[in-house]
């Protein structure tokens, strides 16, 4: 009855490879990871950048752009000595335009990339809609040309009108008393051969 109790019982690890941690569930997902580095969603950031490449594009920006340095300009010129903080070579009116083009490129070259992704499935698209239209036109042009054969073999208007005239001229020389034509040929042979006998 010893070892009925011992297969009965909870088999656990011992010593150095017992763990008190639960072991992880294969049904479920494991928890995320911390990050050292932050992260940010790229579709996001790249809306963000077409946003601000749209509006350097613009002349608002150029207009508001070039009011911003005029009153820097002036400021520093024409404001007391001691409240001007940027001074004639304007060292530091140079470092934020330099700091505005040094975003404003790749944000731009950004929005680029995006647009050009998104034209290149749009050319895509276009050409499997043209392949299509290529094939429905020459699907189209097969089956013209199949009821245009198949025209060809159809009784037009005019050949029935001239069937009808030689049919209505050998009916009305039936009644003139000329028996010996028939309006159909196999009966002109039955005709032919009652004469004969």
């Amino acid at each position: 009855m010893a070892p009925e109790r011992e297969s009965t019982r909870e088999r656990t690890p011992a010593g150095a490879t017992a763990s008190t941690r639960p072991r992880p569930r294969l049904d479920q997902p494991r928890p995320p990871r911390r990050r050292l580095l932050p992260e940010w969603d790229p579709e996001a950031f790249g809306r963000l950048s077409e946003r601000i490449a749209r509006f350097l594009g613009t002349g608002r920006f150029i207009v508001w752009m070039t009011v911003v340095i005029i009153m820097w300009v002036a400021w520093n010129v024409f404001a007391p000595k001691d409240l001007r903080f940027d001074n004639y070579p304007f060292i530091f009116l140079t470092l934020m335009l330099s700091l505005q083009a040094s975003y404003a490129a790749p944000l731009i070259l950004l929005a680029q990339n995006r647009q050009d992704d998104r034209d290149r499935v749009n050319l895509e698209q276009d050409r499997k809609q043209n392949e299509r239209s290529i094939a429905d036109t020459e699907y189209l042009t097969r089956e013209i040309a199949a009821l245009r054969i198949g025209l060809g073999e159809v009784a037009t208007r005019d050949w029935i009108r001239s069937e009808l005239q030689d049919l209505m001229k050998e009916l009305d020389d039936r009644k003139d008393g000329h028996h010996e034509h028939a309006v159909f040929p196999a009966e002109r042979s039955r005709a032919r051969d009652v004469d004969d006998r």
